[in-house]
């Protein structure tokens, strides 16, 4: 086995979302030697530059990460982090998931010490949410008549599927509902930057009257958790992702009123419509990972406040 003070860790999907906050987080750590993935490098180099890192981290192609160096652990963050994308090219979903799974699989076969953190999603749950999920939740699935909404829990499902199929290999999947950052992405289509949009231009955010409920995970809070999968206790397993408390839509929207200026008018004849189901509840009662010693610090207001204020300083300093 590896010594855990000392872990080379190799990040895939290095620019995305959840990505940067594990970067900006796993990198203040000594211990660490981070083997970073992306797309574009380009990208990825100059992310690394703005926020000042620069020891203990390497970019890498993805055809070398066979070669590159030997992973103590290897976090999956590569997935279709916006809506639209899956809209636009739905076999992509699949296409993605299971080119670059079935990759570090590959890889684990000759190192099985690595530890292989997946970044799943709640949308394993399938896509109605009338109620939150639970340790004993069944998933709907009408097989059928399969359309968009079904495609990315479906691929989620499989993945973990063939992740518990492996049980001797430590194979961890965390189920994120919601996540949110300084770094988020502006393009992609979801409550939060339909709100920052609207903060920014000074227009009316027009909503409906279903008030729908959401997590969103405290980057410190992850990474916390993630770092809970290192240990020699976590073997074959998923793990739901939680905030100390979830957030109504509308407390959201009062936040973001009274804080920042927000409009925001309640339209009776509109309904909540998303890509990937209606998911009214979209939140876990699933509590599985205080078994590991997770114990979320922040509520999902609170991560909204913190990384909202962080993202305020991020693009003012950016724009000076």
């Amino acid at each position: 086995m590896f010594d855990k003070r000392f872990l080379n860790i190799a990040i895939l999907g290095a620019t995305g979302h959840i990505a940067k906050n594990l970067i900006v987080g796993l990198s203040s750590k000594k211990q660490y030697q981070l083997f970073l993935f992306a797309r574009s490098n380009e990208r990825l180099a100059s992310f690394l530059i703005e926020n000042g890192i620069t020891e203990q981290v390497h970019i890498c192609e993805y055809k070398q990460f066979q070669q590159a160096a030997v992973y103590d652990v290897v976090i999956n963050c590569i997935g279709i982090g916006n809506p639209q994308e899956l809209i636009n090219n739905p076999f992509n979903v699949f296409k993605i998931t299971e080119q670059y799974d079935n990759m570090i699989l590959q890889y684990m076969q000759m190192t099985p010490d690595t530890i292989y953190i997946n970044l799943s999603s709640g949308a394993a749950y399938g896509s109605e949410f009338e109620m939150p999920a639970t340790s004993d939740k069944y998933l709907k699935l009408n097989i059928n008549s399969l359309s968009i909404k079904d495609y990315y829990g479906i691929s989620k499902l499989n993945m973990e599927a063939k992740h518990r199929s492996l049980n001797n290999f430590r194979i961890v999947d965390l189920r994120v509902f919601g996540f949110f950052s300084a770094y988020i992405d502006l393009k992609s289509k979801f409550l939060l930057t339909e709100v920052i949009e609207h903060i920014r231009t000074g227009k009316i955010l027009h909503t409906s009257s279903e008030n729908i409920k959401r997590d969103y995970v405290h980057p410190e809070d992850f990474l916390r958790l993630v770092e809970f999968c290192f240990d020699d206790n976590v073997q074959n397993d998923v793990y739901d992702v939680y905030s100390l408390k979830p957030a109504t839509k509308f407390e959201i929207l009062d936040y973001f009123a009274v804080e920042h200026g927000l409009k925001y008018e309640i339209e009776a004849n509109s309904a909540y419509d998303s890509i990937t189901g209606s998911k009214t509840n979209y939140y876990s009662l699933n509590e599985k990972a205080l078994a590991i010693g997770y114990h979320p610090c922040y509520t999902s207001l609170q991560s909204i406040n913190s990384g909202y204020q962080q993202f305020r300083m991020r693009n003012k300093n950016e724009n000076n």
